[in-house]
């Protein structure tokens, strides 16, 4: 039986924020919780399945940046979401309010604490982002994606609990793909991806890093790469001349899985994607987005290197040679991909989704079920 009062989840429009919230609502809803979103406009392209019992849009805008107008405009929409969130508050009287970063749930958690109602925030990223860092003195529990967060407060690393990134149900699934790497002369599957952000740069490294490589090596090689639009056909004609075998779309649904069915990924270094990563355990390169706010994607990525899942290049080493060699050395050594893959996993947190269903749960004065999957 559902409880009459549900969690309330605050997550920006964006997968990196609506995934880790989906995985938790899920968990919740195993228990038996009835949960909510508050989250913005941008959320229908991703939250359309997303599985709340109601999605409440909030007013948000992002101060940081931009002109000292733009920044006014954007506190008075904040205000305005906190105003309006107050009231959505005081109607669905939520348990508990969990924030998962974005300035889209500054609002609600921030009505939340004004109310007196427990909050949580989740931090995905190997650093506190800007929003999270604005609500963490009144959040109760800061929970985190990796051990070692920085940009918090020296005063509250007590209320800090390592959950680790919660990952949907489909990277549960792909997880039980067990890792096969290629033999001496066997075909290396690679997947590539740059996320909405970064596909340009593997569109314009992958094909002459391939042009640099060994004809042999070159015919072991099969892709799966997502391009942008407007670069699908030159990077597809310039496989196509390579004799590479080559799959490309902008966006693939399927991206677990096809993860699951890779000897190696290259890609950027998001917190969802290091956390897939090491659940799916798959080797990767990593090359971080150079201008993420306040170096993320780098402390990410790093946290996956230093456990032995990763190679991490930064962008401005990230050149065909450099690439070109990389892949040679698995290729000439398929060990180096089976010892990485197998850090990946360690590294990994499965339950991360349990973990923090129970952190909130808890906060909530609510019973966990024991038996829950």
């Amino acid at each position: 039986m559902a409880t009459a009062r549900p969690i309330l989840l605050a997550a920006g429009g964006t997968g990196g924020h609506l995934f880790p919230a989906e995985a938790l609502a899920v968990a919740l809803g195993r228990h038996g919780v009835t949960v909510h979103l508050a989250t913005d406009e941008r959320a229908s392209r991703y939250g359309g399945q997303f599985p709340a019992e109601a999605i409440h849009e909030i007013p948000s805008a992002t101060p940081s940046g931009g002109s000292v107008g733009g920044k006014v405009v954007a506190a008075l929409k904040l205000g305005q979401g906190v105003l309006e969130s107050f009231f959505m508050e005081n109607r669905v009287k939520p348990l508990a309010v969990v924030g998962f970063g974005g300035y889209p749930t500054v609002p609600p958690v921030l009505a939340a604490s004004l109310r007196g109602i427990p909050t949580v925030i989740h931090e995905q990223n190997g650093v506190l982002g800007r929003a999270n860092r604005l609500l963490a003195p009144r959040a109760r529990v800061i929970a985190t994606g990796f051990a070692e967060v920085r940009g918090l407060a020296p005063g509250l690393r007590g209320r800090l609990v390592q959950t680790g990134n919660p990952v949907r149900p489909a990277v549960l699934e792909a997880a039980k793909t067990p890792f096969s790497p290629p033999g001496p002369d066997g075909t290396l599957d690679l997947v590539v991806f740059g996320g909405s952000q970064g596909a340009r740069v593997m569109s314009d490294i992958l094909p002459p890093a391939l042009a640099l490589m060994k004809p042999a090596h070159r015919a072991r090689l099969s892709i799966v790469q997502q391009a942008r639009e407007e670069d699908l056909e030159r990077v597809r004609a310039a496989y196509a001349e390579l004799g590479v075998k080559a799959e490309l779309a902008p966006f693939f649904r399927d991206l677990p899985a096809r993860i699951a069915a890779a000897d190696l990924v290259v890609g950027r270094s998001g917190a969802s994607t290091v956390a897939e990563l090491g659940v799916i355990g798959r080797p990767a390169i990593l090359v971080p987005l150079p201008h993420s706010l306040d170096g993320d994607q780098a402390a990410n990525a790093a946290a996956l290197a230093a456990a032995g899942g990763a190679v991490v290049i930064p962008q401005a080493d990230f050149t065909p040679e450099r690439l070109a060699g990389e892949l040679a050395a698995r290729l000439e050594d398929p060990d180096t991909l089976v010892r990485a893959a197998d850090a990946a996993r360690r590294s990994g947190i499965s339950d991360a989704s349990e973990r923090l269903a129970a952190v909130v749960m808890r906060l909530a004065g609510l019973q966990l079920k024991e038996t829950a999957a």
